[in-house]
């Protein structure tokens, strides 16, 4: 569960991060919290693909498809190091195939909905996502 401390730091990143990009951190700062729900794609639950799909249209006007496994198919993948803001980060979570999805942020925070946390930003460098991570992507049209 995430801490006061945590959210009051990720609140005060969100606030940062609307000086840069108001549209992607406004976005951020109305799904923030909002429970997972597995399959879900609205504010009484979402699940991590739906997030990253709300997100891309929402944000950036670009319809992606639905799951993780199929937004990994669509992007050109990219080193950790030329991660930008926007781009897809995807794990594998006790599993062979890809499961998991978010998006890149700035110094190795990426937002995503977490099935502990709901929507929330975490950090690549974390052992549990470190463990996890298969690789970024890029849409080629953001």
């Amino acid at each position: 569960m995430e801490t006061a401390e945590q959210k009051s730091t990720a609140f005060k990143k969100i606030s940062e991060g609307k000086k840069h990009n108001i549209s992607l951190y406004s976005f951020i700062e109305d799904w923030y919290g909002t429970p997972y729900r597995f399959g879900g794609d609205n504010r009484f639950g979402i699940d991590c693909s739906a997030f990253t799909r709300q997100l891309y249209n929402d944000v950036y006007n670009l319809p992606i498809v639905r799951t993780s496994i199929e937004q990994f198919t669509q992007v050109e993948r990219i080193a950790t190091s030329e991660l930008k803001e926007g781009d897809l980060v995807f794990f594998k979570i006790h599993s062979k195939r890809i499961s998991h999805v978010g998006v890149y942020l700035y110094d190795g925070k990426f937002v995503h909905a977490s099935v502990s946390q709901g929507v929330v930003i975490s950090d690549l460098g974390d052992a549990y996502w470190t463990r996890y991570y298969a690789g970024g992507g890029r849409m080629n049209h953001i």
